[in-house]
């Protein structure tokens, strides 16, 4: 059964590719004292500023269950603050403060750090990316 060998599978090396670009980030998010799931929050946030966290479990495709100790964490560091929205309660907004803010202009090198540290040129990045990214988006319609 050829099928069932490990090396015909297309899940171990995904797999094991995320586990080995998760690795490499730890250094980096170390200095900021961030977790990578914290980084991707921090990310979506920096470039939105506000975001609910509804909008944020979806960007992410993460419950809320993972997402809101997630977010209790980064609101104790005082990176994040969350509100109830005025209109609906049961809508939390989640914004950036000060130091969230400022927290952005250390983490500005990571991108170029992760890239020189995996050995990939902008090229392959950007082809990754090319071939990643449209699986996901078309998984993201089906749900």
């Amino acid at each position: 059964m050829k099928q069932l060998k490990l090396s015909n599978q297309l899940c171990f090396p995904v797999y094991a590719l995320s586990r080995l670009v998760t690795s490499h980030y730890q250094p980096f998010l170390g200095e900021l004292d961030l977790t990578y799931p914290q980084y991707l929050v921090m990310l979506l946030l920096w470039e939105h500023r506000t975001m609910t966290v509804k909008a944020l479990g979806q960007a992410l495709m993460l419950d809320s269950g993972t997402l809101t100790p997630l977010l209790k964490r980064l609101e104790a560091k005082k990176l994040i603050k969350r509100t109830r929205s005025t209109e609906d309660e049961r809508v939390v907004n989640i914004q950036l403060t000060t130091a969230g803010t400022a927290l952005k202009e250390q983490a500005a090198g990571i991108p170029q750090q992760m890239q020189q540290s995996l050995g990939l040129s902008q090229e392959e990045v950007r082809g990754l990316k090319n071939l990643i990214e449209p699986i996901l988006h078309r998984h993201d319609k089906e749900d």
